[in-house]
């Protein structure tokens, strides 16, 4: 009988194809910001508020947000999973790495409402 050790967390196709989602709405979320941002004219603090106010702009900006730091998290998480082989540093950098990524969304979504 063979006994296999899986070590880490579940990753495979399902988080392959997440991260090619998210891959794709980001491209397309940055196409359609930078041609409605290119129809806006001059831009100064004003216009940019006004720009980033709206609920539609609001919302697809937390998307994408949420969407970087998930296809962020795959792609490091698994960067550990390679090349950090003692489990304790592995899980350590695993830890380092998610607590980033939360506060960074906690702050970027602090940034986006604030506007």
């Amino acid at each position: 009988m063979v006994n296999k050790i899986i070590v880490g967390a579940h990753y495979g196709l399902k988080d392959w194809l997440i991260q090619r989602i998210s891959a794709v709405f980001m491209v397309v979320y940055c196409l359609v910001f930078i041609i409605l941002l290119l129809g806006q004219g001059e831009l100064d603090y004003a216009g940019w508020r006004a720009f980033m106010a709206g609920g539609l702009m609001r919302f697809l900006t937390f998307l994408f947000i949420v969407n970087l730091m998930y296809h962020a998290w795959v792609g490091v998480r698994d960067i550990w999973m390679d090349y950090a082989k003692p489990t304790s540093l592995r899980f350590a950098l695993h830890i380092l790495t998610l607590l980033a990524l939360i506060g960074y969304t906690g702050w970027a979504v602090s940034i986006l409402w604030r506007l």
